[in-house]
């Protein structure tokens, strides 16, 4: 499912139009982004957790010529499965 098909199924669900749906949406997405940057943890209880973490540099090799690279420390987004969510997938 891509965000025009999430957009549609919420504007379904909760019979709103496509336009609130994805303004819905986006707002969600935004929030989310706004509180990772800021540092914060976004828990939806049943859902999951969303957290950035921190990447620390390293050293990696090219495959094809085997020099040594440095990549930089950097943040990134992960999400972890709630139990309720988890529960229902199995």
């Amino acid at each position: 499912m891509n965000k025009t098909e999430l957009i549609v199924a919420l504007a379904q669900k909760a019979e709103l139009t496509k336009k609130d749906a994805e303004k819905a949406v986006n707002a969600l997405i935004d929030v989310i982004g706004d509180a990772l940057k800021a540092g914060e943890k976004v828990q939806l209880v049943g859902f999951g957790t969303f957290e950035a973490k921190e990447r620390p540099a390293r050293v990696a090799r090219n495959p094809r010529t085997g020099e040594e690279i440095k990549i930089e420390a950097s943040k990134t987004a992960s999400f972890k499965v709630g139990k309720a969510l988890k529960d229902s997938l199995n």
